[in-house]
């Protein structure tokens, strides 16, 4: 148990580390876009259209992999985040309560990200996303919209590690970026 436990949370610092990239990369696709987006209004006298759509859609991403790394680095917002420190028995009911907690809110996200009504994949929030054009940009929205559902699945994986890891009672590193951890 206490393997799996250490693998399933190397996995997590994996992911950790490809959603740290993902958001960066987003914030500088975002930046770069609304700065474009500027120098062309402002200075060329010709903005292009798909700057600000860009830019939103980029800060979606930032956010939504932004979030799901600022809750493996224990750095999401928290009403008592002394429980983390918590050993013992109530150390443990507290982890599994705000795992549950976790499992309430990010699975109905992600089943209706998949399913519409009467189970229906094509009425879902990715069926639905599929079939819709970005306004300005000539993509699909689901390439805008898959970051929801992938968000909350690596907010799910790292939940399962930091759960596994307190359970076997071994110290998870909060911050996989941090070296000296």
């Amino acid at each position: 148990m206490r393997a799996l436990a250490k693998n399933i949370d190397q996995i997590s610092a994996m992911l950790f580390r490809i959603a740290l990239w993902g958001a960066v990369a987003a914030v500088l696709v975002m930046v770069f876009s609304a700065a474009w987006q500027v120098i062309a209004r402002y200075i060329l006298d010709a903005p292009p259209v798909w700057t600000e759509e860009l830019a939103r859609r980029a800060m979606v991403w930032a956010g939504m992999l932004g979030a799901s790394c600022a809750f493996r680095a224990q750095r999401d917002p928290t009403l008592f985040p002394q429980m983390r420190d918590i050993t013992g028995r109530l150390g443990i009911a507290l982890t599994l309560t705000r795992a549950i907690g976790v499992i309430l809110f990010a699975t109905p996200v992600i089943w209706y990200s998949i399913y519409g009504a009467r189970m229906n994949m094509a009425r879902g929030f990715m069926g639905r996303s599929l079939e819709r054009q970005a306004e300005m940009i000539d993509l699909s929205m689901i390439w805008f919209t898959i970051v929801v559902p992938l968000a909350f699945v690596l907010i799910l994986i790292h939940t399962l590690a930091a759960t596994m890891m307190r359970l076997t009672d071994q110290q998870q590193i909060p911050d996989p970026t941090n070296q000296e951890a």
